[in-house]
């Protein structure tokens, strides 16, 4: 009577231990994903990296990549920015290739600065006020041969 009491109480414990056969997801599909987060900061929005071709010679001669994000500490603001990050987009890249027309050289270095207060005054410009502040993590060359 003991040894089947104690059999009992075994498999009791090790049902407990083990998940329900329905437990499990039946499509590896429905699992959630882990989120890719660049910082814990709930204010940094990334930007997907914007690409505009140097011209030289009447050919393309490169490509100047920027890596940027930007931060909104106003939530209020950052819900109107997520909203308006296709027109966001679309006057970074409108701005940046006239300046990589216009100062963008495969031999030299192209001035950050002058990048950052473009794609601030651009930020303000099209949020109609101040607010957001660019943040820039990543400026390359890439030169063709």
């Amino acid at each position: 009577m003991r040894a089947l009491l104690c059999l009992c109480l075994g498999l009791a414990v090790l049902g407990a231990a083990t998940p329900a056969l329905g437990d499990e997801p039946k499509d590896p599909k429905d699992q959630k994903k882990p989120e890719h987060k660049v910082t814990q900061s709930v204010s940094y929005l990334e930007i997907d990296p914007i690409y505009t071709t140097i011209v030289s010679d009447n050919h393309a001669s490169g490509m100047l990549m920027i890596g940027m994000g930007l931060d909104v500490p106003d939530a209020a603001l950052r819900a109107e920015v997520t909203r308006s990050m296709p027109v966001l987009r679309d006057a970074y890249l409108r701005n940046l290739m006239a300046f990589t027309a216009v100062s963008v050289r495969t031999d030299a270095q192209p001035d950050v600065v002058e990048i950052e207060d473009r794609l601030q005054a651009v930020t303000d410009r099209a949020l109609k006020k101040k607010g957001a502040r660019v943040l820039l993590a990543q400026i390359a060359l890439r030169v063709t041969k």
